[in-house]
């Protein structure tokens, strides 16, 4: 049988979670109950035991209601399958417009099997990041809140969680050892690895906006010489450089609508 979660199910769930994905019971707690609220993890059950467990993460795209599946496990591909199978079907009944995904290369093709078309492009592309002593930023004082505001200001097509949920997706970052560096131009978030900064996001209102947050990036971290950018396939930063990389997966829950300048990124658990 299929249902929602209960809060009698955590301990099942989480010890099919570590069992599957290989982490820390902390961090898949924090998946279950933080990212998608009890309320919003589905489980396939059979003879007592969870078999599967799916979450259906509240999120709006262009002001359409939509879910973001994600974190899906399961003891057998055939528990996966019918668990995914029945959400999609349950899901397209309570007003969600869409259903967004991010699996992995080994998951990709059953979500495919089931409605879910590639979206969500993006493009990464390396460049040079000279010394300027006049770029200036500040450093980590974005709150999820304000990311949230910034998303929607840089990008009205991006796939939104609430302040709550983005909390938890910075929260993580943080401990990788992410830094957010923004001013009144632009944001982006980045690891420095070596010489390099690498940008998971970076939004701003045009190429030298965006060049000034890389520069004062590096002014912070003294030995950085180039930066490895990841930016929408349609996104207007540095357009027509980079190479193209797949990221996301749509399947329309009611009439489909352009997805031309959509976005996602920085989601959680796949």
């Amino acid at each position: 049988m299929f249902r929602l979660m209960g809060p009698s199910d955590l301990t099942a769930v989480k010890e099919l979670w570590t069992a599957c994905r290989h982490d820390p019971a902390d961090w898949a707690e924090k998946a279950i109950r933080r990212f998608a609220g009890e309320e919003n993890v589905w489980l396939a059950e059979e003879n007592g035991e969870v078999q599967a467990a799916l979450l259906a993460v509240p999120v709006t795209l262009q002001g359409r209601p939509g879910r973001y599946l994600c974190g899906l496990c399961s003891r057998e591909e055939r528990a996966a399958a019918g668990l995914l199978d029945f959400v999609c079907a349950e899901l397209a009944g309570t007003g969600s417009a869409f259903l967004a995904a991010a699996p992995g290369a080994a998951q990709a093709a059953l979500y495919a099997a089931h409605g879910f078309g590639r979206a969500f492009g993006l493009r990464c592309l390396t460049r040079e990041v000279r010394r300027n002593l006049w770029s200036q930023a500040e450093f980590d004082a974005v709150t999820a809140k304000k990311l949230c505001e910034l998303r929607r200001q840089y990008c009205p097509g991006c796939v939104e969680l609430d302040a709550g949920r983005m909390a938890v997706v910075l929260g993580d970052l943080y401990a990788r050892g992410v830094t957010i560096v923004s001013n009144a131009r632009g944001y982006g978030l980045y690891f420095r690895q070596d010489d390099t900064l690498y940008f998971p996001e970076l939004m701003a209102e045009d190429d030298r906006a965006a060049e000034v947050l890389m520069e004062a990036a590096r002014q912070k971290e003294v030995v950085v010489e180039k930066a490895v950018v990841t930016v929408g396939a349609d996104q207007p930063l540095f357009y027509g450089e980079g190479t193209r990389q797949e990221y996301g997966m749509i399947r329309f829950a009611a009439a489909p609508f352009d997805l031309t300048e959509s976005y996602m990124r920085l989601m959680l658990a796949d």
